[in-house]
């Protein structure tokens, strides 16, 4: 996986994702400012990919209400920017 487009910290965004737990799945979604966005490895011992690294899409955001939280992003989840950089209140 590669990150195809990079969100600039600052910019606000509203994330929609489907939390799956085996034939089930609940829609989530979740608003805040981008602090960063990148490709992480994990220390997976079972990924057995380039390098023995499993690659994340990871967004870090800040909540409304001051949470820092981490998405893993895949390639279900919309991502739809609310205000570009400079604009996003913090």
């Amino acid at each position: 996986m590669k990150l195809l487009r990079p969100i600039k910290p600052g910019t606000r965004v509203r994330v929609r994702q489907l939390l799956r737990h085996g034939d089930q799945s609940w829609p989530l979604e979740v608003a805040g400012v981008v602090l960063e966005h990148r490709m992480e490895p994990t220390e997976s011992w079972f990924a057995h990919l380039p390098k023995d690294k499993l690659w994340l899409n990871r967004l870090r955001l800040r909540k409304d209400d001051g949470e820092i939280t981490m998405l893993n992003l895949d390639g279900d989840t919309v991502v739809t920017v609310v205000a570009p950089p400079g604009n996003a209140q913090t």
